[in-house]
This record gives C-alpha cells, sequence and structure tokens, in this order.
C-alpha cells in the first residue's frame, strides 16, 4: 500500500494504552509530544487479502515541538474538507469522508 496517505501512528505495544502508544508513535515518527485528547472513533476494517486491522483514532489538540518528517513518503496540513482530494488507505476512508463532511470533532 505505498505512496498511499495514512495518519501517523502504530501499533500498540504490550502494556501499553492507546492513548500511550500514539503518543509514543508521534514522538518516534514526527518528534513531537502531543497531548492526547478523546477518542474521535474506531474502526475495524477486513482487507481484501485477508488481513485486518483495528483502529483507534485520537483527537490531538496540542502538541510542543517542531514537526521532524522522520518516516512519511510526504507530510501535509490540510483543512478538514480537502482530506477527500487524497488517496487515503481503505481503512481510513470512511473516517476521511466524515472528517471532511464536519461530521467529526
Amino acid at each position: 500500500m505505498a505512496l498511499q496517505w495514512e495518519f501517523p501512528g502504530g501499533k500498540i505495544e504490550p502494556g501499553e494504552s492507546p492513548e500511550f502508544a500514539l503518543a509514543r508513535e508521534l514522538d518516534e515518527e514526527l518528534g513531537i509530544k502531543a497531548t492526547i485528547g478523546p477518542r474521535v472513533t474506531q474502526i475495524r476494517h477486513n482487507y481484501r487479502h485477508g488481513g485486518a486491522v483495528d483502529l483507534q483514532f485520537f483527537a490531538v489538540y496540542q502538541f510542543s515541538g517542531e514537526i521532524d518528517n522522520r518516516i512519511f513518503n510526504d507530510l501535509r496540513w490540510v483543512k478538514l474538507e480537502e482530506l477527500t482530494k487524497y488517496d487515503f488507505l481503505a481503512a481510513d476512508r470512511n473516517l476521511i469522508r466524515d472528517l471532511a463532511q464536519g461530521k467529526l470533532l
């Protein structure tokens, strides 16, 4: 699924809460110290090739540090209504639609 857009984040390690895992991943991937807000939604997606993912999305309203793109091909800040112009991973598409339509947050 190379070169498709996705949100930063990753796997929850044993003993971590989802919020702690996201804070750790944001530090590892972007070099920021984020304050993790409330969970926005949770999605289970089954891919055609047989893989499945359980995703949790959280709001982040503030962070400290300068964003340093450490792992992604590209990084962009865009308005919510512009998100549908990007080719996101299939698991993220319903969330993208809802965010762009102002249904969440």
